[in-house]
């Protein structure tokens, strides 16, 4: 995949960042300066998390204040302040993630979120810093954080399609 900017949503908050978003290719960009995670298959989220307070924001800027409760909890244990984009997933008895069931919001109370980039942390922006140096979120019940695979990315690539996932980005 790779990224496209657009401009911010409307009804989003002014604390709300623009992010990129994935575009599907055939290939993979290559280089250096390119680093690759696995591809989710949920919905992507910007979680807000400010003294125990969170919010959840879909990619639209919709506030979804309750449909996770599991990521809310998880988040709200972060001391301070936070913004980082995520994807919040439903993974099945294989821990494989299941979209349709994501979908119900019968099965929200079991979502968790793959968080891949922090944004924000106590008011320090570091979206200038080097995606490596901005993975500091850890992993909390409902939230883990997804690695990033520098210059591997033709066996990588292989793999997620050996494996029927959805794609890197």
């Amino acid at each position: 995949m790779a990224w496209s900017s657009r401009g911010r949503p409307s009804n989003a908050p002014a604390s709300f960042i623009n992010l990129c978003q994935p575009t599907v290719t055939s290939r993979p960009p290559s280089g250096r300066d390119w680093v690759h995670e696995l591809k989710h298959d949920g919905y992507r989220l910007q979680v807000h998390v400010r003294d125990g307070r969170v919010r959840l924001y879909t990619m639209n800027g919709a506030d979804w204040p309750k449909r996770y409760p599991l990521i809310i909890e998880g988040a709200a244990r972060i001391e301070g302040s936070a913004i980082f984009d995520a994807e919040a997933d439903w993974l099945d008895s294989d821990l494989v993630a299941d979209f349709e069931a994501l979908h119900s919001r019968a099965n929200g109370e079991r979502a968790s979120a793959c968080a891949f980039d922090l944004l924000m942390f106590n008011d320090d922006d570091l979206r200038r810093r080097p995606c490596f140096a901005r993975s500091c979120v850890g992993r909390a019940n409902g939230i883990q954080y997804v690695g990033h695979a520098a210059g591997v990315w033709a066996g990588l690539f292989e793999a997620v399609g050996k494996l029927g996932l959805e794609g890197l980005s």
